[in-house]
């Protein structure tokens, strides 16, 4: 269920994978999406599985309608979980017992928390939110919760190998952020995005831990154990990046 999973002194995070859940044929098992075909009501109990083994309460889960924006939304005391999902990539709280979650099939998924303030957030970070720094923008509305010591966690996503793109959109995205600038295995022009986001998180202060070393992932490349929407089409799975302080 979970590629990675950590508890700090306050803060729970994961990143899952896609073992565990209930889902059937391309969505197989724990997909957390449900915009690409799968059952609704299948994804809501994976979704609910993923954050009660974070130990969170599904009743208090907060998502995101992900647009390839910079736009971050806050969660409070009185949002309305139940509420539909704001336009939003990447969601912050200072809220105990609230669960971030950001869904991604591809894309960079991070999370965020300083756990001595009790600050989290999650943000999703495909080519064109990274571009449009929604990471920094994620960062500036943590810091003004409080946080001030921020670490970051970089989740599975496509990996440079993989990740090709045509040389002209390469090019455009190396003169905004050059370490975004990569070749495929195979020799043709692509992006890195980790890169790219790992850089804005460190010019923005965060100590960044990237997981692909230690989880060997490149969701292209995984079959078994990662959705990929480059690899599966519009009926890919989603992968999830959740988070909460403990309440």
């Amino acid at each position: 269920m979970f590629a990675f999973h950590e508890s700090l002194d306050r803060v729970d995070l994961a990143f899952t994978d896609r073992h565990g859940g209930e889902s059937t044929g391309p969505w197989f098992a724990l997909n957390l999406g449900a915009s690409n075909g799968d059952d609704p009501a299948t994804v809501e109990r994976n979704l609910r599985a993923a954050v009660s083994a974070l130990g969170g309460d599904p009743r208090r889960t907060h998502l995101a309608n992900q647009v390839h924006g910079r736009d971050v939304h806050l969660v409070t005391a009185e949002t309305d979980p139940a509420a539909p999902a704001p336009e939003a990539d990447a969601l912050v709280t200072a809220e105990p017992g609230a669960v971030l979650v950001v869904r991604v099939a591809d894309c960079v998924p991070i999370v965020l928390a300083d756990d001595d303030a009790g600050v989290v957030g999650v943000v999703h970070a495909g080519r064109k939110g990274m571009v449009l720094d929604v990471v920094t923008a994620a960062v500036e509305a943590m810091r003004a919760l409080g946080a001030e010591d921020l670490r970051g966690w970089i989740g599975p996503r496509a990996c440079a190998r993989c990740y090709e793109v045509p040389e002209d959109m390469r090019d455009e995205v190396a003169r905004e952020l050059p370490t975004a600038w990569s070749t495929t295995s195979w020799g043709t022009p692509s992006l890195d995005l980790a890169s790219g986001v790992a850089s804005q998180l460190r010019a923005a202060g965060v100590d960044v831990l990237d997981l692909a070393d230690d989880l060997h992932v490149c969701t292209i490349e995984g079959e078994a154990d990662y959705f990929s929407y480059r690899r599966q089409g519009v009926r890919s799975g989603r992968l999830g990046a959740l988070v909460r302080v403990r309440g």
